[in-house]
């Protein structure tokens, strides 16, 4: 069913509605990793600098590369999940 139609049946509602509750799901999820990908690394970097990766303390890891990584994840992983739900609720127009 396409939600792009002008129809306001309780159908296309209900529809909009999950497709509407399934993105916010998602974007609130990838929001809540990146706010602890960015924060938890500075308020725990004592404890996690004990810990040795690539020859680095894993704390200034993180804050240099290993954030960074993360963030192409989340990037990717939205786009991945976007498309699989558009194409569940037929919206999808790169056809």
């Amino acid at each position: 069913m396409s939600l792009d139609n002008n129809d306001n049946s309780a159908e296309t509602r209900a529809a909009a509605g999950q497709y509407w509750t399934s993105t916010l799901r998602l974007t609130v999820g990838l929001l809540l990793v990146w706010g602890a990908v960015s924060f938890l690394p500075g308020w725990f970097a004592d404890e996690l600098n004990s810990v040795v990766f690539f020859g680095w303390p894993f704390g200034f890891y993180m804050a240099a590369q290993g954030a960074l990584i993360v963030f192409l994840v989340i990037v990717w992983l939205y786009d991945f999940c976007m498309t699989r739900l558009e194409r569940r609720h037929g919206l999808n127009t790169d056809e």
